[in-house]
């Protein structure tokens, strides 16, 4: 058994600590959801619950329809996810094997939009769909989807991964009857899962933790998602802690599963076009 040398039990240590305030809301989160009044309302407050109070997560789905925004979450970050990556897919192949006029300017143009905030563009983005009569009385699922069926960061993640396929398999491919569309689906996307699974992990994310959109885009309750919904659980008049966590963590989930079971595609995906 190999011993630890101290320059590297000082990094465990530093890491450790370090990820401390990372994970303890996340605790915090699951263990106050089964917390009874009594235990949220201590001072200084329990860490840990002296017992499971189940009401909370019961009490979660009869205040506020849980089942309905989590479809809706649901909906909507399927949708964008599938939608990103299927453009970015295209949009990549294009940027890295089509002989287009401009490519390198326009493919610079393209990442430019990646240093545009999202604050920017927020209005413009509301005028439009409401525009369409897709906001607020009118809101649909296809206005909180909308503006986010592309993605400059997807694009680029995909272009420099496809980089890394040898001239000499696309060769090979195009002499045995290949076009654009078959090469694409049939060699570079299989051979490019781990990049794809990353573009999906981060824009799954992005998606489903998304609040200022839907907050300002709907008002009907039957297309509102989890991050609005949990809102309505913080009563002005009626403080309960429990409640609020218990949603809080249920919406945690989804992302945690996908974290955890994504994150090796993440790395592999996000290092696949870091060297040539």
């Amino acid at each position: 058994m190999k011993k630890l040398s101290l320059g590297k039990l000082a990094v465990y240590l530093v890491l450790g600590l370090a990820a401390i305030p990372v994970l303890f809301p996340i605790y915090y989160a699951f263990a106050g959801a089964v917390m009874g009044p009594g235990d949220l309302a201590t001072y200084p407050p329990a860490l840990v619950p002296h017992e499971l109070y189940r009401q909370n997560l019961t009490d979660v789905f009869r205040s506020v329809p849980l089942g309905r925004f989590y479809l809706n979450s649901a909906v909507q970050t399927g949708a964008i996810t599938v939608a990103q990556i299927v453009t970015s897919i295209l949009a990549a192949y294009a940027f890295a094997f089509l002989r287009l006029p401009a490519r390198a300017a326009t493919f610079g143009l393209f990442l430019a939009t990646l240093m545009v905030p999202w604050e920017a563009i927020i209005i413009p983005n509301y005028l439009a769909v409401s525009g369409w009569g897709l906001a607020r009385g009118g809101a649909t699922y296809l206005g909180l989807v909308l503006p986010f069926l592309a993605s400059a960061f997807g694009t680029f993640l995909l272009r420099q991964a496809f980089l890394q396929f040898p001239t000499e398999l696309r060769d090979a491919a195009v002499i045995d009857g290949c076009g654009h569309w078959r090469l694409l689906w049939r060699v570079i996307v299989p051979l490019s899962k781990p990049s794809i699974a990353a573009v999906g992990v981060y824009v799954f994310l992005s998606a489903w933790n998304q609040y200022f959109w839907p907050l300002i885009l709907i008002r009907d309750s039957e297309y509102q998602t989890l991050q609005i919904g949990i809102s309505q659980l913080n009563d002005a008049e009626v403080a309960q802690p429990g409640l609020v966590l218990a949603g809080v963590a249920l919406s945690l989930l989804p992302t945690l599963a996908v974290v955890l079971f994504g994150q090796r595609y993440i790395v592999r995906g996000l290092t696949a076009g870091a060297l040539r």
